[in-house]
């Protein structure tokens, strides 16, 4: 009996040894190299941006350059000088997305209102970077603004930050959500936030749309609307004069620039006390560029 019962274990246990060597042999290549049971290996995720926060914008701004942007009336008391100074926070769902301030200042001469939006991009797609999807924002803004293009007839075309004509790059079109936009907007000293739109020009034909160049009002050549070299990753200002209520010209040149993820648009207007005097387009550029430039020095800090 025990001999029956080695021959029938004999065969079997071949049979095994037989089975795990074909298996050893079918896990190379044709080539005798292994094969990898996941081709292709791990998808990539694109890094993140460089910013992860953002800064309270109502205190960024120093007072001296408040006090420039925003002349009050002489002898104003005091604390009223501090409560227009101190600006009013914007009121945004997420201080981590987005933030903005807004101020506003009457002199005898005209009145002058400051925004400032700041929005940090976040890309949900992981193959898709932080910065190419604010890119993409970015490029939604500058697409909006309708830019002159380079040698049009109107004298116009891109320059660099102190308004000299330069060839420029125009950039692609791109969208985003913005989940994080702000709750309201509102004039005055109420919060606000610059939308993809709020820095485009009126449309030709529209009430109070500004008319081209040489007519009053029109930007003198140099400094129409245009892109901005040496601002963030990408830049761009834009300048419009229209009729307020009443028939006295205010103009609005905003700035706009992009660093890593973050979009920074200043928004500053000059509105005359005189129906008949129009803004100083060279001044207020020059102002708002200036600003700018503090801000984005403050975010490489």
């Amino acid at each position: 009996m025990q001999r029956k019962a080695r021959k029938a274990y004999v065969p079997g246990l071949v049979a095994l040894l037989v089975a795990v060597a074909a298996g050893c042999t079918g896990a190379g290549g044709g080539d005798g190299s292994p094969t990898d049971p996941k081709p292709g290996g791990p998808t990539p995720v694109a890094s993140p941006g460089k910013y992860r926060t953002l800064r309270e914008p109502c205190g960024s701004v120093p007072l001296a350059t408040l006090q420039e942007l925003l002349p009050t009336t002489p002898g104003l008391a005091e604390e009223q000088q501090e409560k227009i100074y101190r600006g009013t926070a914007a009121v945004t769902y997420d201080t981590d997305r987005r933030v903005g301030c807004s101020w506003k200042a009457d002199s005898p001469d005209a009145s002058h209102q400051l925004v400032i939006d700041v929005e940090r991009v976040v890309s949900y797609d992981p193959a898709v970077s932080d910065d190419d999807r604010a890119q993409e924002v970015y490029a939604r803004k500058e697409s909006a603004a309708e830019l002159p293009a380079p040698g049009s007839g109107d004298g116009a075309g891109n320059g660099d930050g102190d308004g000299s004509p330069s060839p420029g790059a125009s950039s692609t079109d791109g969208t985003s959500p913005d989940d994080a936009s702000t709750a309201s907007t509102s004039s005055g000293t109420t919060p606000q936030t610059v939308s993809p739109s709020a820095t485009t020009s009126p449309s030709p034909g529209s009430p109070g749309a500004s008319d081209a160049p040489g007519t009053p009002g029109a930007p003198v050549e140099g400094l129409q609307p245009r892109v901005l070299d040496g601002l963030g990753d990408a830049a761009f200002l834009d300048d419009a004069v229209a009729r307020s209520g009443s028939a006295a010209q205010n103009r609005t040149v905003s700035v706009v620039f992009r660093t890593s993820n973050v979009i920074v648009t200043v928004q500053y207007t000059e509105q005359p006390a005189h129906p008949t005097d129009v803004p100083d387009s060279a001044q207020l550029q020059e102002r708002a560029r200036g600003l700018a430039r503090k801000l984005a020095d403050e975010m490489n800090e």
